[in-house]
């Protein structure tokens, strides 16, 4: 989501005679984006500022002149007043429901007064409705969010209190933004939201629409061959949505379900709402319409009360899905959430042991995922260019990295959709040669 943010406030500044640049050294503003879901992203953020003020010291030393420096994302919408006081050198925090006030925040920063601008409210104007600035350029894949915030309050995260509620985009909203992707040469989108099956709204037909039913109406939009989404709860897993993976060929048979845990007693201590057992039903009935899916997951290590039978029932369903891929991290104490005053934290070293077993466990279950396409096709689309010679990365339609070569080097490659034979497998990527049409 801070990748589509990002986005959007570069499409936002360049009306106003700003562009991109690599090199911060010459910057005239620079806008740190910024993520508070684990206390190592927040960290980072303070240490990139003390880099930063070195960067725009040396460049007023040098020209005389003073870089903007904003900070935005959740940490800002978090910490707005703490930034200020830690690193005074910064001129504007803006929070993620904010940013498209930038512009005029950028215009308000006196250097000589120096004044500082926060702007860390929610507003009552949703700001999907203010960011109608042109889309220039994209690549041949792009996020779209159509949902933010969130309504479940699990007690380790901090999204409810840094994105807000639970609101959904309007379907005419996502489908004008969607329709100007394709129109600057996106092929693949990618569906954002905190809990993005939890997206409703109304319909064409006047009637309550679910994320499956907007998926088959994105599908509709000729130029737009892949359609992905992230991230989903198991609460908001509906017949309708599960129904789209079998019956959508433009959907994606990849499915990222986050559990978080396989012990009962620890998912309702995380306030999930949801048990192990009815997980695994979703799981199974998924399957039942799809059988070839991609099943990825989170998991959450360590979380205070864990035992070691907990840790077991979490290795046990994790054995029990069998994951293409998945996410895993330690319990990271977040400021203001319940679980931060919890009673009885896992020790470090014991979190430590438990994350490798499953992160082993995990790696393992990739790389036999990641061996079974072997000597299979696959259609990918070519996003970039590879850092060797002739080289080019595609994703297949389970979300792989494919990396491959070209029989010419002098064709750009790149937004294009081909098949490829999968010849080597390895822990997060696979290899392939194109399959040539005669």
């Amino acid at each position: 989501m801070n990748f589509y943010d990002s986005d959007k406030m570069t499409d936002l500044l360049k009306p106003h005679g700003y562009q991109l640049d690599d090199n911060e050294d010459d910057a005239d503003l620079i806008v740190l984006n910024t993520c508070h879901i684990r206390e190592k992203a927040v960290e980072k953020t303070y240490s990139e500022l003390g880099r930063i003020r070195d960067k725009i010291n040396t460049r007023k030393a040098n020209t005389g002149k003073k870089s903007i420096v904003a900070v935005a994302g959740c940490v800002a919408q978090a910490q707005g007043k703490e930034i200020m006081k830690r690193s005074p050198w910064v001129d504007i925090v803006v929070g993620p429901q904010s940013y498209q006030n930038l512009p005029e925040l950028i215009a308000k920063v006196d250097p000589i007064n120096k004044n500082k601008n926060i702007s860390i409210d929610f507003p009552t104007i949703p700001k999907f409705d203010q960011l109608n600035a042109t889309i220039e350029e994209r690549g041949p894949s792009a996020f779209l969010t159509i949902q933010e915030g969130c309504d479940k309050f699990c007690t380790f995260c901090v999204v409810p209190y840094t994105r807000g509620a639970e609101y959904s985009r309007p379907l005419t909203s996502i489908i004008g933004e969607a329709k100007k992707l394709v129109d600057v040469g996106v092929k693949e989108i990618t569906l954002l939201g905190q809990n993005v099956n939890a997206w409703s709204s109304k319909g064409l037909d006047n009637e309550n629409w679910g994320l499956g039913k907007l998926i088959d109406e994105l599908a509709k939009i000729n130029e737009l061959k892949f359609i992905r989404y992230t991230t989903s709860h198991p609460l908001d897993m509906d017949i309708e949505l599960i129904k789209s993976h079998r019956d959508n060929k433009k959907l994606m048979p990849y499915l990222h379900l986050p559990v978080q845990s396989g012990a009962d007693n620890v998912l309702k201590m995380m306030n999930r709402k949801h048990t192990s057992k009815q997980y695994l039903k979703i799981i199974e009935k998924v399957r039942e319409y799809n059988p070839k899916i991609a099943i990825s997951g989170d998991f959450i290590v360590g979380f205070p009360g864990e035992t070691e039978k907990d840790h077991l029932s979490t290795l046990n369903l994790i054995k029990q899905v069998n994951y293409a891929q998945a996410y895993s991290f330690k319990y990271s104490k977040r400021p203001g959430t319940p679980g931060s005053v919890f009673l009885n934290h896992v020790n470090e070293d014991i979190k430590n042991s438990r994350l490798y077993e499953v992160q082993e466990l995990l790696r393992s279950q990739q790389l036999s995922f990641n061996k079974k396409t072997i000597n299979t096709t696959m259609k990918v689309l070519v996003l970039k260019k590879g850092k060797k010679k002739n080289q080019y990365i595609g994703r297949s339609p389970f979300n792989q990295s494919v990396y491959f070569s070209p029989y010419a080097n002098n064709e750009n490659l790149i937004g294009s959709f081909l098949d490829l034979n999968i010849t080597e497998a390895f822990q997060n990527s696979l290899k392939g040669n194109i399959i040539p049409n005669f």
